[in-house]
C-alpha cells in the first residue's frame, strides 16, 4: 500500500496552493475559469486535491495568477506526483468519487481520531456486519456490486496491519448506541463486538465507549466524524500536512480543514474524550452487551 499514499498529499499541497495564489492575486474563480476557458467546477477540483492535475494547467493557472518561475517548477513537480493511482481505483464505482480522495487520506495519515454515533468504523467491521450494511445501503444494487462494496472495505483495512509505513494511530470513541443497534440480527452482532474486542488489543488501536447515561453532549451534536493527522514530510524538512476533518452523509462528504472548523471537531473530540469510559472499562461494557446478546 505504500505506492497508495504517494499521490493524495501532493494533491492537497498543490490545490491549497493554487487557491493560495489565485486568492492574493485578487482573481476570482469564476474570473478564473473564463481567462482560462475552463469550468469553475474543474477549478475548484483541482483546488480541493481531488483528482490528477495536469502539469499543463498548472503553467497555465501560475502564469495567469504571477506566480513566479521557481515556485511554478515546484508546483509542476507537485502536478507530476498526482498522477499515481491507489488501490481503490481498481474497484471502479465501488468507491464514490467523492470517497476517493478520503481513502486516499486515510491511507496517508498518521493518527485518526474518529468519533461515531450510528455504526462501527468500517476499518473495524466484519466482513458480515460490512455485507448487512450494504443491504441497506444498496438496495437496489445485485449481489456482484454489493460484494465489490464489501471487498472494498476489507481492502482498506489493511492500513491497520501494513508494516511500512507504519500504520496510523487510530483512537475510536464509539456511542454505546452503536454497540446496541443491532445489524445483521444477533449473530453478525456478537460476531462484530468480538472483533471489537480483538482490535482493541493492539497497541497502536484505542477503542472507548461513552455511555448513554452520560446525556447529550457535543459530539452528539456533531455527529460522526473523522479527524485525520499527517506526518511530518520526509526528513522533516516540511511541516506536516495540515489535518483535515472528514464528515460523510448518505451522498457526499464534508472534507474541512479551515483552522476554525478544525478547532470546532477538535473540540468536539476532546469533550466526547472527557465523558468515555477508559479503555478497559470499555471493553468491559463490550463484554457485557455481547453476554446480553447471547441470552436473548
Amino acid at each position: 500500500m505504500a505506492e497508495d499514499i504517494g499521490s493524495t498529499v501532493p494533491r492537497r499541497q498543490l490545490g491549497r496552493l493554487l487557491r493560495q495564489y489565485r486568492t492574493e492575486a485578487g482573481v476570482t474563480l469564476d474570473a478564473a475559469a473564463e481567462a482560462l476557458e475552463y469550468s469553475r467546477q474543474k477549478i475548484w477540483r483541482i483546488e480541493c486535491g481531488m483528482g490528477a492535475v495536469r502539469v499543463l494547467d498548472v503553467k497555465a493557472m501560475c502564469e495567469l495568477y504571477g506566480v513566479s518561475d521557481e515556485l511554478a517548477d515546484a508546483m509542476k513537480g507537485l502536478a507530476a506526483e498526482t498522477k499515481s493511482k491507489g488501490w481503490w481505483h481498481a474497484y471502479g464505482d465501488a468507491v464514490p468519487s467523492w470517497f476517493e480522495l478520503y481513502v486516499g487520506l486515510e491511507s496517508a495519515a498518521a493518527s485518526l481520531r474518529q468519533y461515531q454515533e450510528t455504526v462501527i468504523p468500517g476499518l473495524l467491521q466484519t466482513h458480515e456486519y460490512i455485507r448487512a450494511l450494504a443491504r441497506i445501503d444498496k438496495p437496489a444494487a445485485t449481489d456482484e456490486e454489493r460484494e465489490h462494496a464489501v471487498q472494498v472495505r476489507l481492502q482498506r483495512q489493511n492500513l491497520l496491519s501494513r508494516r511500512l509505513p507504519q500504520p496510523p494511530t487510530l483512537d475510536v470513541i464509539l456511542s454505546e448506541a452503536v454497540l446496541r443497534r443491532q445489524v445483521g440480527g444477533l449473530g453478525v452482532m456478537t460476531g462484530q463486538l468480538t472483533r471489537l474486542l480483538e482490535a482493541s488489543e493492539r497497541s497502536h488501536v484505542s477503542v472507548r465507549v461513552v455511555s448513554l447515561s452520560a446525556g447529550p453532549h457535543l459530539g452528539a451534536v456533531a455527529g460522526s466524524f473523522v479527524i485525520l493527522d499527517f506526518p511530518a514530510a520526509k526528513g522533516g524538512r516540511a511541516a506536516p500536512e495540515p489535518s483535515v476533518v472528514y464528515s460523510e452523509s448518505l451522498t457526499g462528504a464534508l472534507y474541512l480543514d479551515k483552522p476554525a472548523e478544525l478547532s470546532a471537531y477538535e473540540q468536539a473530540f476532546a469533550s466526547v474524550a472527557q465523558l468515555a469510559q477508559s479503555r478497559a472499562e470499555s471493553r468491559d461494557t463490550i463484554k457485557r452487551i455481547i453476554g446480553e446478546l447471547r441470552h436473548d
